[in-house]
């Protein structure tokens, strides 16, 4: 399904919010996530299903000084 990530055109194949966020490697505690300008936490990443077209933001903080 195509899905829109962090404002960019991304095809992929999972169903849900947590197995993206694995799949791209983000270590699940240190983003924050939102599909369609809602938050998720990540307690509710793996009962968020993906759907064609929403958009998907991950974020993680910025460090340094």
């Amino acid at each position: 399904m195509k899905i829109h990530l962090n404002g960019a055109s991304l095809d992929t194949e999972h169903n849900d919010l947590a197995a993206l966020v694995a799949a791209l490697g983000h270590e699940a505690d240190k983003v924050a996530t939102a599909i369609d300008g809602l938050f998720v936490a990540r307690s509710d990443r793996a009962q968020t299903p993906l759907r064609e077209g929403c958009a998907i933001e991950i974020l993680a903080p910025m460090e340094g000084g």
